[in-house]
């Protein structure tokens, strides 16, 4: 009888979740959204708390970035410090739901397994699992350490993980990160030594969509760069690839929402181009696009403002991240964030 009772209870969840979401998008054509940095309960309480404050500027998406700060019962040795919990995560979308605010989860996938000198929980508990085992110490001379796309049981542990949080948050749809991934195809790896990178990214991707979309159900996103050619965009090699990733452009799934970010004006590029151009690209191959902007208010205004003159459907609105720029009860006042969502208001 308990079994039964599991699955009842399972779907019933599933049926509210998609009446949840069917009902939003009817609501909200346009995403209004921020991405903030979800660093354990008490910062979730105080995201809670300025939410109404949120949702009078007209946000409707909150994206909360968790990686491995998340109590994680299938492998506890990854749980990073002051871990949210299941109940903590469930809290916080329901009181996003409550203000009619869409809540996405993010784990950073592939590359970001490290941060300065600290390895982050995945590689420093298996470093079997490394794109370049027992190589540069104190992560000297690497941007960023990543995953092996390759490695014999990786796929299985990180699908544990990402079923948790997603689980835990009831979510609807999951981003993956995805960004700057500049360790790929290493000489280091004896799996993936002389691997195209675009053929080791797009495999990656492809099983990330597999499970989120495939057997999840749920909406995937990720951010773009790595779909990005630097040389022919002009971009420079953060918010575009230079190792060889952009072919996997035309390789990956098209139902992926693809947060195309760029945080410096136009004047600040080689050349000084007229328009971003990367919102055409990933909409000529199909992609629904949701732009992305940073604390630069004249970036913030100039991206808003493009993305939205273009008139596409696939544009989907803004996304403001922060990066810890400003404290969750100063949000709802952050200029970007206001200059940004008033051009999507149509507002000078």
């Amino acid at each position: 009888m308990r079994p039964l009772l599991i699955l009842l209870a399972v779907l019933g969840s599933w049926v509210a979740r998609a009446a949840w979401i069917d009902e939003w998008r009817a609501r909200n054509p346009v995403w209004r959204g921020a991405h903030v940095l979800l660093h354990g309960p008490a910062m979730a309480r105080e995201i809670e708390s300025a939410l109404p404050a949120l949702r009078a500027t007209g946000l409707n998406v909150l994206v909360v970035e968790v990686d491995y700060g998340f109590a994680f019962d299938s492998h506890p040795e990854v749980r990073g410090g002051n871990a949210l919990t299941r109940e903590d995560a469930r809290r916080l979308t329901e009181a996003c739901h409550a203000q009619g605010i869409r809540l996405i989860p993010q784990f950073s996938c592939l590359g970001h397994q490290s941060w300065a000198g600290t390895t982050h929980p995945l590689l420093a508990k298996h470093p079997e699992f490394d794109e370049t085992p027992g190589r540069y110490p104190g992560n000297q001379g690497i941007y960023c350490r990543s995953w092996c796309p390759r490695a014999p049981g990786r796929e299985a542990f990180v699908r544990d993980l990402l079923d948790e949080i997603i689980d835990g948050f009831g979510a609807d749809a999951l981003h993956v990160g995805m960004d700057e991934v500049f360790v790929i195809g290493s000489e280091h790896c004896a799996r993936c030594r002389g691997v195209d990178a675009a053929t080791l990214f797009a495999d990656s991707v492809d099983e990330l969509h597999a499970h989120v979309v495939g057997r999840r159900k749920l909406e995937m996103l990720m951010w773009s760069d790595r779909l990005l050619d630097a040389k022919t965009t002009g971009l420079g090699e953060w918010e575009a690839a230079r190792n060889g990733t952009a072919p996997a452009i035309d390789r990956i799934p098209k139902d992926i929402v693809q947060c195309d970010w760029h945080y410096e004006p136009l004047a600040k590029y080689p050349g000084k181009p007229r328009e971003y151009g990367s919102l055409r690209l990933l909409a000529s191959k199909g992609f629904r696009v949701w732009p992305s902007s940073w604390k630069n208010v004249e970036s913030a205004r100039a991206f808003a403002t493009e993305a939205r003159a273009l008139g596409d459907p696939r544009m989907l609105g803004l996304l403001v991240t922060t990066w810890g720029a400003v404290k969750p009860e100063g949000l709802a006042g952050w200029e970007p964030l206001r200059v940004g969502f008033d051009v999507w208001k149509g507002k000078p």
